[in-house]
């Protein structure tokens, strides 16, 4: 295995077809700095779900946890279409990472509106990836537009973002019409690869992308498992352990090990190398399912949490939490294949079916308690992946 250090290595467009394209050690190590920003992310949601301020909550939460999302995702395309892993890309990397950390650092302070530490960890990791993108540009002619496009789009939205901060910090921008501002900011960022890419396409790597998304989203599984031994640990320093708490934890397990076991049913990384096109929706779409799982961590912490102090919020509140995260998540996992594979593993009728039952179960939760909803919420997920597994057998059988 060849282990030295490359200096400098001309930066151009890796192959689409590249064999045995496998995730970098230095991928592996920008993930596990995400790792503290989502858990920062995940700990907030749950504080304002136990408050009974959910709403308030989950809306600050998909702002900050946007600007994970976004990070990680830029960084993840540049990198399946131009890594090189040389000195001076390592060290980019590395400034992207260091944003990362700054972004983790102000997620507390979120909760009273304040977006100034999050806003300099964002900009921090847009200034590493424009110098990404400007030495792409310089260095591969063929993709030289596309590359000055991307770098020129992520420049004028940093410029939106440091604008729409500093008019809410001055009150210009009332706190009603921060979210607004928000979201027309966020659909341009997500317009600059469409619009980047008109010249020419990058050349991101399918199943290197699938490899990736896969990994990000057992980050966020076990970012559920913490929340939930967080959750365990404030239960237990209750007098006693509740047949509630019992039935909480071994469901939480099963509803952990159920989405893993739904989310890999569907290999991505043919669908994306026979339908390139569709991977806009595919990629675009994984917000919600990233969101979906670190908000589960979240609420089950709480729904664990309940069993042993009495929280502000009502039980009806914390089942919803734990019901719409999985919900939400069952049915993004069935549209985002739908653009990339010609007939989903996750047949419609039973994933909506699912979701319809994980979405009423919660009506009960003043009558039976959290733990029943939770329970029953498991036992549909479980029943999903046992249909599903057993039809797809019988269709294809070995």
């Amino acid at each position: 295995m060849n282990t030295r250090i490359r200096i400098r290595v001309r930066m151009s467009a890796r192959p689409i077809d590249e064999p045995h394209r496998a995730s970098s050690q230095l991928e592996l190590l920008f993930d596990l700095v995400f790792v503290v920003a989502v858990a920062a992310a995940t700990a907030q949601l749950a504080h304002h779900i136990a408050d009974g301020h959910a709403w308030t909550g989950l809306i600050g939460f998909l702002q900050v946890f946007f600007a994970i999302w976004w990070a990680w995702m830029n960084f993840t395309w540049f990198a399946s279409s131009y890594d090189t892993d040389d000195v001076a890309y390592r060290l980019l990397t590395m400034v992207q990472m260091a944003g990362v950390l700054v972004l983790a650092a102000g997620v507390p302070a979120t909760a009273t509106g304040d977006y100034r530490a999050v806003a300099a960890g964002y900009l921090v990791m847009r200034i590493g990836l424009v110098t990404q993108w400007l030495r792409a540009g310089l260095e591969d002619p063929a993709r030289r537009r596309t590359a000055f496009r991307y770098a020129t789009g992520i420049t004028v939205l940093q410029i939106g973002w440091v604008g729409w901060l500093l008019l809410g910090e001055t009150g210009v921008l009332s706190p009603g019409t921060r979210p607004v501002c928000f979201l027309a900011l966020a659909a341009a960022e997500l317009a600059v690869p469409r619009w980047a890419e008109r010249p020419g396409a990058t050349t991101w790597h399918p199943h290197h992308i699938a490899e990736r998304y896969g990994l990000f989203t057992i980050i966020l599984l076990g970012e559920s498992v913490l929340a939930a031994i967080t959750g365990v640990r404030g239960a237990l320093q209750a007098a006693e352990i509740s047949a509630a708490f019992v039935t909480i934890a071994v469901s939480g397990l099963v509803l952990l090990f159920a989405t893993w076991w739904l989310y890999f049913l569907e290999p991505a990384g043919d669908g994306l190398s026979d339908r390139r096109e569709g991977s806009y929706l595919w990629g675009y779409g994984h917000f919600g399912i990233f969101a979906a799982l670190a908000a589960l961590g979240a609420s089950l912490e709480i729904a664990v949490e309940d069993t042993g102090h009495h929280l502000p919020a009502s039980p009806l509140l914390i089942s919803y939490a734990v019901a719409a995260s999985v919900g939400v998540f069952l049915v993004l996992l069935w549209l985002v294949h739908v653009p990339i594979v010609a007939r989903t593993v996750l047949r419609p009728g039973a994933v909506l079916t699912c979701a319809t039952v994980v979405f009423l179960l919660p009506l009960a939760a003043p009558w039976t308690g959290v733990a029943v909803v939770v329970a029953g919420i498991a036992a549909a997920c479980a029943l999903l992946v046992t249909f599903t597994i057993t039809l797809e057998r019988k269709g294809n059988p070995s």
